[in-house]
């Protein structure tokens, strides 16, 4: 049994934000999500950044030297937002998150930094498999709130890390394939406002991929948008990719010297 990856990337601004500072990639190894932030800097240039420097990972890479790609994949992405903000100090305080998934055609192996999320369909169920860097998510392993209660604390947009051009501690995992997995990948304007058990009801009912991608993408819009969106979804095959990768999906060019508005 062969085993192959198709996937698929959409973002849109959502319904409140003037621009869109999130950035994916879609490809025959690798899929991955960035979903940038900062105050008078430029999210957009932080996310863009990103891709463009986990893109040259997208190859067969051993079971064995997955983690350690994984790893060099945030280290390359770190840098180049430390060197833009080096040379361009206007951009300094921007950052993105990074969720990227490496498949070896053997392994699946995951990097998560940030709140952006993975999520995996198996047997009917969807399962969230990384953890959010958030001040809620911390007040929720410590027992101070609930998990609903974090869902509506007005600090949970927080990140309590993200790649700065500065060190981080990236969670890594492996997991292994069964044919006919599906994996989610997405910033938190789908996740912040989409139930994961309506998440998990629309990934069985869409098999097509964009379809299924641009359903969750108007299921955001339709609880208000508050935050861009971005989906990523990819399908484990058996048998060979019938489409060419899609690549990175941004919203736009970055402008790196013009100053962008606060988020989260």
């Amino acid at each position: 049994m062969t085993l192959q990856l198709r996937s698929a990337a959409v973002t849109d601004r959502g319904l409140i934000r003037s621009g869109n500072q999130d950035c994916a990639y879609a490809g025959r190894y690798l899929a991955a999500v960035a979903d940038g932030m900062g105050g008078m800097a430029a999210g957009e240039v932080a996310s863009q950044l990103t891709i463009e420097a986990v893109a040259p990972f997208d190859s067969l890479i051993s079971d064995e030297q997955q983690v350690e790609a994984l790893h060099a994949m945030v280290e390359a992405a770190n840098a180049r937002i430390h060197e833009h903000v080096s040379a361009n100090p206007t951009l300094q305080g921007m950052g993105t998150t990074l969720t990227a998934l490496l498949f070896s055609g053997s392994l699946f192996a995951l990097v998560h930094v940030g709140d952006s999320r993975a999520y995996l369909l198996r047997d009917g169920k969807l399962v969230q498999l990384t953890r959010d860097d958030t001040y809620v998510q911390m007040l929720v392993d410590e027992g101070v709130i609930t998990e609903a209660e974090a869902d509506v604390h007005p600090r949970r947009s927080v990140v309590t890390q993200a790649l700065q051009g500065e060190a981080v501690a990236p969670a890594y995992a492996k997991i292994p394939p069964e044919a006919g997995d599906r994996w989610l990948l997405c910033s938190d304007g789908l996740s912040g406002v989409v139930s994961l058990e309506t998440m998990n009801e629309t990934m069985l009912e869409y098999p097509d991929m964009q379809e299924c991608a641009k359903r969750l993408i108007d299921l955001a819009l339709r609880a208000g948008g508050p935050d861009n969106i971005t989906v990523v979804l990819v399908d484990l095959i058996d048998g060979a990719a019938e489409t060419d990768p899609q690549g990175a999906t941004c919203a736009a060019e970055p402008a790196e010297t013009a100053p962008a508005e606060k988020v989260a």
